[in-house]
């Protein structure tokens, strides 16, 4: 008995030293202040501040009078700070200038925060997380911004901006206020910015009031940090709203509480779940560190019980969810499989009819190939992404060893069919083909550099190149892609990807230089090179051997200004022919340094073609003379 009193004692003791280091701390740190906020202290500080003061990562700027919080990469101006309920409220920059046309700089939503306003270090530690997220967002809404290629007057929730935004001069520029569901996205419109607001009671039925929104700015919380410190010995901390407080939740008692909600959810023992609520306390005494252990494993069990769980949580906590549909849904949407349209990357593609009418095309995944991990690719790099040359996904299934994606139906099939056609009354002009391949590479350098990671596609080709009813040009299949960080230059594989004649030499060959985004370049010019040619690069039916391999072929010709011998051309053609083979010359060099980005390859099909120098005569490998 003695021991448990004098431990009792030692931690009093301590816990009365940590107060009073932090009453002295807080008596050396005076509050700080800059333009409006006049109260900068714990746990946030201010540029200049002794270092003792305040948390280094809720250090706050003061430029031109004004308080900056740094955010992701980004500045925004901070409106308010509540230390009772741990919020602050910011605003982005280009939103305080009050007129309509104003947007602001940066896209924001709930993905880019820990999506909760309760701190629990068991759920952290399960994740396996090594630190906590500096900010939660609270239920703030968001702004979307879309640009249309027809008119949506008659969707009641899209917003007309007038003269305020325009992002397209031939398209229809709306806003739509509260979240955007993927059922809510009209066909032809496109995602061009998202932005939250927390103004409360906000009509979004006109665009005066929707940037009103804006400009009030949007609250995020630092609550974790609040219950680290309030609740250090306990498992489960939340904020009370109407108290106002933060309390605090045992270890033991969280975990009999999780035990619960696993049961009631696997329905085993729903109508035990009131006795054994009122149970717990017993369970507490008896059982101790035995029990414990037993809920890890159990706990450890539910949350590897299924490898699509974590994809639907990612789903969910971003602003447009697709739409997940059951098995009995997508064999009813597809008539029992009735239309199949093709083979895509790790499945047949079938067209199918959503329930609102539209044409969509949904791909069953082979259970054999790719043992799910080509699910988890394509959902979690298309559900993130909006932009006008990249096939969108509308929803998906998952129901036992069934998986499907459904994308928007692109009624011109894949590019293949066209360029390679001998079909000679098929019209499909080389200034047709010319603006298909600046979309693709538009399409392709967003991947690479619009987004918040670097989406690598590993499969550039024709056949993955779809084309809607306007011959506007999608990439698709993204079952290789995979996903990085957007300063990482060199990323690591374990196996080759892509297909047999697009594949970058760095994918068989180590000395040349490591794997980047410079892989998805040399795809990019096989694919410029034949769409230049309407000709596969490698035809084994020529009629002479020198035109085997057509890149080879034809460098000869264009390093001597030769007239290009493709048949019925005209001297326009013969010019547009001729930048896109020097442009796709540039993309397939064998080494990666040597290749420029999409960025720079949009810029060169872009510009003039006296621009463009000749580049060294391709090489197919390192060790050719």
């Amino acid at each position: 008995m003695w021991r448990e009193a004098a431990l009792l004692m030692v931690l009093l003791l301590l816990f009365l030293q940590i107060c009073a280091a932090k009453d002295d701390q807080e008596h050396l740190c005076p509050p700080s202040s800059c333009g409006k906020i006049t109260d900068i202290k714990e746990p946030f500080r201010l540029q200049g501040d002794p270092d003792k003061c305040g948390d280094e990562r809720y250090e706050l700027g003061c430029e031109n009078n004004v308080t900056v919080l740094y955010l992701l990469s980004a500045k925004y101006h901070v409106e308010a700070i509540n230390y009772k309920n741990y919020t602050v409220r910011v605003v982005d920059p280009a939103l305080q200038h009050h007129n309509c046309s104003s947007l602001p700089l940066h896209s924001l939503s709930r993905s880019n925060f820990s999506d909760t306003y309760t701190y629990d270090y068991f759920d952290q530690y399960q994740a396996g997380l090594g630190e906590y997220h500096n900010w939660e967002s609270l239920n703030f809404e968001h702004i979307v911004f879309l640009n249309c290629k027809h008119s949506a007057r008659e969707n009641g929730k899209y917003v007309e901006s007038g003269e305020c935004v325009k992002w397209d001069s031939k398209g229809y520029a709306y806003a739509v206020g509260g979240d955007l569901k993927a059922e809510d996205l009209e066909v032809g419109c496109d995602v061009k910015l998202v932005a939250p607001t927390s103004l409360r009671s906000l009509n979004y039925d006109s665009y005066t009031a929707i940037h009103r929104g804006l400009a009030y700015g949007f609250e995020i919380s630092w609550v974790n940090l609040a219950c680290q410190n309030h609740c250090p010995f306990h498992g489960f901390c939340n904020f009370n709203s109407k108290s106002q407080k933060l309390d605090c939740a045992s270890w033991l008692y969280r975990m009999l509480e999780m035990l619960l909600v696993s049961l009631a959810q696997i329905g085993t023992l729903t109508a035990m779940a009131g006795t054994l609520t009122a149970m717990a306390w017993a369970y507490k005494i008896l059982f101790g560190w035995p029990f414990l252990i037993v809920i890890f494993i159990l706990k450890w069990k539910k949350r590897h019980a299924s490898r699509y769980e974590n994809i639907e949580n990612y789903l969910e906590q971003n602003h447009l969810v697709p739409i997940r549909y059951s098995y009995k849904e997508i064999k009813k949407m597809t008539e029992g499989f009735k239309e199949k349209l093709g083979k895509g990357g790790f499945g047949d593609v079938f067209k199918a009819k959503l329930r609102s009418g539209p044409s969509v095309a949904i791909k069953m995944l082979d259970k054999s190939k790719g043992n799910g991990q080509d699910f988890i690719n394509e959902v979690a790099t298309i559900g993130r992404i909006h932009h006008q040359n990249v096939v969108q996904l509308i929803g998906f299934c998952v129901s036992g060893s069934k998986r499907a994606l459904v994308y928007e139906f692109m009624p011109n099939g894949s590019l293949d069919k066209f360029i390679f056609s001998r079909d000679e009354n098929t019209d499909f002009s080389y200034e047709k083909i010319y603006k298909i391949s600046i979309r693709v590479a538009h399409g392709i350098a967003y991947l690479h550099h619009g987004c918040e990671m670097q989406i690598l596609h590993f499969d550039i080709k024709p056949h993955n190149i779809l084309l809607d009813e306007n011959f506007i040009p999608k990439v698709s299949d993204f079952g290789l892609a995979k996903l990085y960080p957007i300063d990482n230059s060199i990323v690591t594989m374990t196996a080759g990807r892509g297909t047999i004649g697009y594949m970058a030499p760095e994918m068989f060959y180590n000395n040349i230089g490591g794997i980047s985004h410079k892989a998805d370049v040399y795809s990019f010019g096989m694919l410029l090179m034949e769409m230049a040619s309407k000709r596969k690069n490698l035809n084994p039916y020529v009629e002479h051997s020198s035109q085997l391999y057509f890149p080879l072929w034809i460098y000869n010709h264009i390093r001597e200004e030769e007239d290009i011998n493709i048949k019925d051309l005209s001297e326009e053609e013969k010019l547009i022919v001729k930048k896109m083979i020097i442009v796709a010359f540039w993309c397939i060099q064998l080494k990666p340094k040597d290749r420029p980005s999409m960025n720079k390859v949009v810029e060169m099909l872009e510009g003039d073609i006296e621009d463009l120098e000749i580049p060294p005569k391709p090489i197919l490998f390192p060790d050719e003379k």
